[in-house]
């Protein structure tokens, strides 16, 4: 029997902490999906994401009762995935910035990549000689590759740089620069509660937190 020998309460009170799971795992998902999506992206076959939720739907069922992991979308990866499917045009004149083109859509680079991370599982006797703080320097460098571009790293730069040197983002535009920066601290303050809040005991309203932060949204929309 998949619940054992648990008393009938625990299957009514574990509906509390599922719901918060949920939330925090399609969040992630849409998160995910709305960052790979952005336009400047120039994907053409964006509705796929959509299919992708479903099967995670679907699968967070099965594994549950399996006992298994559960899917997620693994945003830094799919960042990564992202960018290094990037095509850009070649630059003759020296000091010439390649055009960025689009992106190479195709679903088999993804199904390599976890299909080489099941078969890691086997190569656990090698992989453990493997010092921990070469694995971490990976991991920080992949984070580190995906903030170009995303929106929330951009605004922070702002704080260092002078006015005549800023991009022209668009909303830079339609916001004063003070409610940027405002708007911007916010979320930084969040930020921080919410790492505050997943190392203690209360790590549980985890997702309440995330979607406090999702429902800021964006400055052209929010900051006026």
């Amino acid at each position: 029997m998949p619940f054992g020998k648990n008393p009938w309460w625990v299957y009514v009170a574990s509906a509390i902490p599922a719901l918060l799971v949920t939330i925090l795992i399609f969040m992630d998902q849409q998160i995910s999906a709305v960052i790979v999506n952005r336009k400047e992206n120039k994907l053409k076959k964006g509705c796929g994401y959509h299919l992708d939720l479903f099967w995670v739907g679907i699968l967070m069922a099965v594994c549950s009762f399996l006992g298994l992991p559960w899917y997620v979308a693994a945003t830094v990866i799919s960042i990564a995935h992202i960018d290094s499917l990037k095509m850009e045009s070649e630059s003759s004149a020296p000091g010439e910035q390649p055009q960025f083109l689009g992106v190479r859509e195709q679903r088999l680079t993804g199904i390599l990549v976890f299909v080489l991370t099941g078969v890691s599982i086997f190569l656990a006797p090698v992989l453990q000689y493997i010092p921990m703080p070469v694995l971490y320097g990976v991991f920080l460098y992949m984070g580190v590759a995906s903030l170009a571009g995303i929106q929330f790293w951009e605004r922070i730069k702002l704080y260092l740089m002078p006015a005549k040197h800023q991009p022209d983002f668009s909303f830079l535009r339609h916001v004063p620069l003070r409610r940027v920066h405002l708007f911007t601290l916010v979320q930084i303050i969040c930020l921080a509660v919410l790492w505050t809040l997943k190392s203690t005991v209360a790590a549980i309203i985890f997702p309440v937190m995330v979607i406090a932060l999702c429902v800021s949204g964006h400055p052209e929309v929010n900051i006026k």
